[in-house]
């Protein structure tokens, strides 16, 4: 008897219906389970290899979605938001982006990171300090990046706070945008010639102090944090006190490197003009080896009913070619 294909895989379905069938328990739950294991792996492989092609953009960014940059006291520079492209696959259309300010991103940073402690709150930038002349940029079809700038002005900012704006993606005309990527935090950081905003640059120390009227002079080695106010100036704490409301000192450095010694806002400070050596100066040195800023000061303060006399060096050592390529890059 000739039979047909379809009879012959219809025989063979039937042995095999009746071989798997009589096969032990155990064993036909270990055969199917081998079957969607091996099935649901198709199906994974599948998905990957679409998703591996996606075109998909992100706002570049660090933890907690903040990018912070650092911005000269005394001119107005330019910051960018930038935007990557992932994707194996070359885009064939430009994409283009439209960014608008959400001050709610930079709350619920606030709420996450400090909670309750609302004095180390980022604070919203002012208006004053940064201007965005459009909020669309592209990424253009073959590319992988697109950036969009910002001009900011750090004039007047507090080098004991941070501030920041919030951009988020409100539309795009093409392609995928990366849904936890899709806004950025930008965190303006301060800087000027002598220090960076937050507390950031630590000069070494060697002072010496001497309460007047009295005989014994105290020896003062370790470190002093030097903070930018201005393009020009930058304040210290007199001696060794530790409260900034109390004792801050304010450093006014001329076009002649000359050091004017005032007071930043409640401390009664005197500058003394009668030493060669500490001679409120501020001088970039060079020993061979190493390449440092450094300020010599002489100064006296009043700290309740006694006054005490000042004489400190203070060092920092630098890279100054490395300084002077950041200056250039950050003033275009």
């Amino acid at each position: 008897m000739k039979h047909t294909e379809k009879t012959y895989r219809s025989a063979k379905w039937n042995r095999s219906r009746f071989h798997f069938m009589n096969m032990p328990k155990k064993m036909q739950i270990l055969l199917f389970t081998s079957l969607v294991l091996t099935l649901s792996a198709c199906d994974r492989d599948e998905v990957f290899e679409k998703e591996q092609y996606k075109n998909v953009f992100a706002l570049i960014s660090g933890s907690g979605n903040v990018s912070s940059k650092y911005h000269f006291l005394g001119s107005e520079t330019v910051g960018y938001i930038s935007a990557s492209l992932g994707g194996t696959t070359s885009t064939t259309k430009d994409i283009d982006v439209i960014l608008v300010e959400d001050s709610y991103f930079i709350d619920e940073y606030n709420k996450i990171n400090f909670d309750v402690e609302k004095t180390k709150y980022v604070l919203p930038l002012p208006k004053e300090n940064y201007n965005i002349d459009s909020y669309k940029f592209s990424i253009p079809a073959g590319k992988v990046s697109g950036r969009l700038p910002v001009r900011i002005n750090p004039d007047g900012l507090s080098p004991d706070r941070k501030y920041a704006f919030a951009l988020r993606v409100e539309s795009y005309s093409s392609y995928e945008v990366n849904p936890e990527k899709s806004y950025v935090i930008y965190n303006v950081e301060i800087k000027n010639r002598w220090a960076e905003g937050g507390g950031k640059t630590t000069y070494n120390m060697n002072a010496k102090l001497t309460e007047v009227g009295a005989s014994y002079e105290l020896q003062m080695p370790g470190t002093k944090v030097v903070q930018p106010i201005s393009y020009n100036q930058v304040r210290i704490l007199a001696g060794s006190e530790k409260e900034t409301d109390k004792y801050a000192v304010l450093l006014t450095v001329n076009d002649e490197n000359k050091v004017t010694v005032s007071s930043y806002k409640n401390v009664e400070v005197t500058q003394r003009d009668d030493d060669s050596y500490y001679s409120n100066i501020f001088f970039i040195e060079d020993d061979g080896f190493n390449t440092y800023k450094t300020f010599r000061l002489k100064y006296e303060y009043k700290s309740g009913s006694k006054t005490y006399e000042v004489r400190e060096e203070l060092r920092l050592q630098f890279n100054q070619d490395e300084e002077n390529e950041e200056y250039e890059q950050l003033n275009g």
